[in-house]
């Protein structure tokens, strides 16, 4: 039990995702910088960005549902947590891994952007609602190719275990190598930008629109808490997308495909303008959604 609380809290956990969390999104801050001629960041700025947060005041708006208010944070952070735990739990020990701990995965990098829904509707602010309408319609939009793209994972490994995805990799070659598996790649690439609230899927929040929409009457600790849930997310997502198309390899070369799939979100977010949530759901439900079909139909076939 001791052992199990150690992984969740400490490593692979809390500490250390929120850690690895924080200066990936530092190389995001910088490279963006260096993309538009500027010198960017410190190394801890997103440390000092958190650490200032919650050292400020938490200011619940007048008429809002309290409890949700305040509890929407923790429950966002707590299941991208586990998520996190999880997924680097199987890579680092793929005995771990239990049936259907996929289906369990997915699940719970579902519950961040509904904690963000439940406490932007808790606000009872019209902006906020305005975001969280975007929220939700995203969600609906993107997961439908996400979950195709898991199909076609699935169908070439033949398991919803994490160590029956990576096995296969290991001994034949990954899944990336494929025209199937390239294709659920890039499907799945941009669905992790969507996820992260990244450009050019940030409609939800959009601070030019609607001032940060969900997020907009958080200050303080709770603000903090869905800073600190995004930068864990943009720690583990990564690691889900090397988990089921790239697995295998030494620690070195674990590495460079982060660092790969990393520099890839960032490109993606520095060269694109954002999108319309029409045009967002046109994508996901469009050409997204016919590109995974095809790699799901081209994975049966053993391509």
């Amino acid at each position: 039990m001791l052992r199990y609380l150690f992984y969740y809290l400490v490593a692979p956990g809390f500490i250390f995702s929120l850690i690895l969390g924080a200066l990936t999104s530092w190389i995001d801050r910088k490279l963006t910088a260096r993309l538009q001629y500027r010198q960017g960041p410190p190394w801890y700025q997103p440390f000092a960005d958190i650490l200032k947060l919650l050292g400020k005041e938490t200011i619940v708006p007048e008429g809002s549902t309290r409890l949700v208010f305040l509890s929407a944070p923790l429950l966002g952070l707590a299941a991208a947590t586990l998520a996190s735990t999880l997924i680097c739990l199987f890579n680092l020990y793929p005995a771990e891994s239990f049936g259907g701990d996929l289906i369990v995965v997915v699940y719970l990098l579902t519950v961040p952007s509904l904690a963000m829904i439940l406490g932007g509707a808790a606000s009872r602010n019209p902006l906020a609602s305005l975001g969280i309408s975007r929220e939700m319609k995203l969600i609906l939009a993107y997961e439908l190719p996400f979950l195709i793209s898991l199909a076609v994972v699935i169908a070439k490994s033949g398991s919803l275990l994490f160590s029956g995805i990576l096995g296969p990799q290991v001994n034949h070659g990954m899944f990336l190598y494929s025209f199937s598996g390239f294709l659920a790649f890039l499907v799945s690439l941009l669905v992790v930008q969507a996820k992260l609230g990244l450009v050019p899927f940030d409609i939800a929040e959009a601070e030019q629109e609607i001032m940060a929409g969900p997020l907009l009457e958080y200050s303080g600790t709770p603000l903090a808490i869905f800073k600190m849930t995004k930068l864990i997310l943009f720690f583990c997502l990564p690691i889900l997308m090397i988990t089921l198309f790239m697995g295998g390899g030494g620690i070195w070369w674990f590495i460079l495909k982060y660092i790969l799939i990393v520099t890839l979100i960032v490109l993606i977010k520095n060269t694109n303008p954002r999108l319309r949530i029409d045009q967002a759901l046109r994508f996901f439900w469009g050409p997204a959604t016919a590109l995974a079909l095809l790699a799901f139909v081209l994975a049966v076939m053993g391509w």
